[in-house]
Parts: C-alpha cells; structure tokens; sequence
C-alpha cells in the first residue's frame, strides 16, 4: 500500500467531481481524481457522468450558444487540471471509511490512503433496456425533461412511467409539447394523489393505461413513433410522436458504499444538510446524493462545497499534526 496520506480523493469525473477537483487545486490540497468511477457486477460507471450521453446543455451558465454535454466535462476537466489536479484513468471498487486514514482500493488492486473523500459518482437513468432505446439516446430519447424538452417545441412527446417523477417530467414539457401521452404499464398511477390528479386534469396531457414501449420507432435520425404492446391482451399499436421521456427512476452509484455510509430508503446518500455523510472525512455531491434537481449546474455547485468542506477538515487535521508535511 502507498503511505502517502492524500489529502482529498475525489470519486467520479462528472461535474461535481471536477468542480471540487478545481476548488481543491486552487487550495493548493493537491486532489487525486478517479474518473472512472467505481466497478459494480463488472460495470464500468462512464467517466464524466450523465454529460457524456448529453447532446447539447442549453442551461449553463457561460455558454449563451450552449454546449455539448462531453465538451463541457472536457471543459472542466482542464480547468482542474490547470490547477494541479491528479486525473486517474482508474476506478475505485472498494472502500474502508472505518477509521484515518480513510483507505479505497483501486482496481488495479492497489489500496490507497485519504484524509478525506469527496463522493461524486452520480446516479444513471433507469432504461427499458430495449436496443431501439440506445439507437434514438439524444435523438428524441431522453430521461431529463429539465434538460432536453425545449427542443421539442410544438411536437407530440410520451413520457414512460408512472411514478412522481412522470407525473413531474409531463407537467414540465406542457410548456413545451403541443401534447403529452404518458404511457403505463397499469391501470393506475403509483404517483401521489396531488400530482395524479395534477396530471388527470391537464389539457395538454393525455394517458394511455396498461400498455408498455415494445420499440422506439424512427426513419434512422430521430424518432417518428412508439410501438406499443398492451399489458391485458398482447394487442401491438403504433403512436406517432417526436420524442420519448424515460421516467421510471433513477439508480444512484453507491453500491460499493453499503455498510460504510448511511444511505437512504432509496439508496442516494444520506446527508447532514449540506455534503458531510455519516463517515467522518467523507462528503459526497451531486446525483449522488440529490434525488430532486439532477442538473449539472446543482452539481456543480454541491461539487464546490463539498471542496470547501473538505478543505476546513484538512485545515484541522493539520492543526492538529494529523497529517504529516508531505500528507
């Protein structure tokens, strides 16, 4: 194991990740970055996060002509590098949060030692898992209302699910959409009643029960239609639209973290109120840990503060002679 004692380690490259990578470089706290993430069952999370299956971001600031979700990780990612961050193209599949230091093992199989640890692996977009799905991502398939429905202005779109979130995603692209269908696998929603009966109410809204997406259909560039296949008999329809909106949950990446954090009934991690876990030296930002806005600016700037939090932390443990001169 390498006794050098990292002042911070940051999980994940996506934009809480290099945000806190550029906040901790310009407090000189030298910060190591895993850009992979972590493995789980095999899997490599994406490096750079969400983004990188993003077409076009509209909605940062700084870029009043918008940007591509990978030029904009890229963006980041030299903005931390200039200021000393240690980009690692590695991931982290296990970690040891029981005492100081804090020790993650890489996999390459190295362990590695941290004062403190900024989590921001994010969380992916639950998918139908159907090819066609794949084929149409950022060409009419999308899971962020927020970030991609102004680009269907005046068109019909369908939204998948029929959860809060769904109820959510359809309210939002009424500003947009000339027509909203949410289509459900059963008969009724599991959203709250409120927001059920929101939808129910919507002019612009319409709803196709006990029916699931068989195929997303297209001429090659975007999406022309959804296949349907009724949940009661089998029976196969074909619904003309423009765009199709997953929003049947998100998964946050904190497999490798059970029993070494306090997570919450739905697996994002649990927080004191701003980015401190329930492990000493451990903060966590973005996806992660925020199941309500999912955007890359809130990101961000949970990114920052977690930086900041970890750096009075480090500032502390100095103090105290915890870390060496070269920790």
């Amino acid at each position: 194991m390498d006794q050098t004692v990292h002042k911070v380690v940051i999980i994940g490259s996506g934009p809480a990740g290099q945000t806190a990578a550029i906040y901790a470089g310009r407090a000189l706290l030298q910060p190591v970055l895993f850009e992979g993430g972590f493995l789980t069952s095999g899997d490599l999370m994406t490096s750079g996060g969400q983004l990188m299956i993003t077409s076009e971001v509209e909605n940062f600031p700084g870029f009043p002509q918008g940007v591509t979700g990978p030029e904009l990780v890229e963006r980041c990612r030299e903005q931390a590098k200039r200021f000393g961050t240690d980009h690692r193209e590695d991931v982290i599949d296990e970690v040891d949060f029981s005492g100081f230091p804090l020790r993650l093992k890489t996999g390459s199989g190295e362990w590695i030692a941290a004062a403190t640890v900024i989590i921001a692996t994010g969380a992916n977009a639950k998918w139908l898992g159907i090819e066609s799905e794949q084929r149409y991502m950022n060409r009419g398939v999308s899971a962020c209302a927020t970030c991609d429905g102004a680009f269907y202005k005046d068109v019909h779109v369908v939204v998948v699910g029929g959860g809060d979130s769904a109820m959510e995603e359809a309210t939002f692209l009424t500003r947009y959409a000339s027509e909203v269908t949410i289509v459900h696998r059963r008969d009724s929603f599991r959203a709250s009643k409120i927001m059920a009966d929101r939808v129910m109410k919507h002019p612009k809204i319409k709803v196709q029960w006990n029916v699931g997406v068989e195929e997303i259909v297209g001429d090659g560039k975007k999406v022309t239609a959804v296949r349907l296949k009724s949940t009661t008999d089998g029976a196969i329809s074909e619904m003309p639209c423009g765009a199709v909106f997953m929003a049947i949950g998100h998964q946050p990446n904190t497999q490798i973290f059970g029993g070494q954090l306090e997570l919450r009934p739905d697996g994002y991690i649990k927080l004191d109120g701003f980015t401190q876990t329930s492990a000493p030296g451990v903060f966590a930002a973005g996806d992660v840990a925020d199941s309500r806005y999912r955007q890359a600016i809130s990101a961000a700037g949970m990114g920052c503060m977690a930086a900041i939090d970890a750096e009075k932390l480090v500032e502390a443990y100095e103090a105290a002679g915890k870390l060496g001169a070269h920790g």
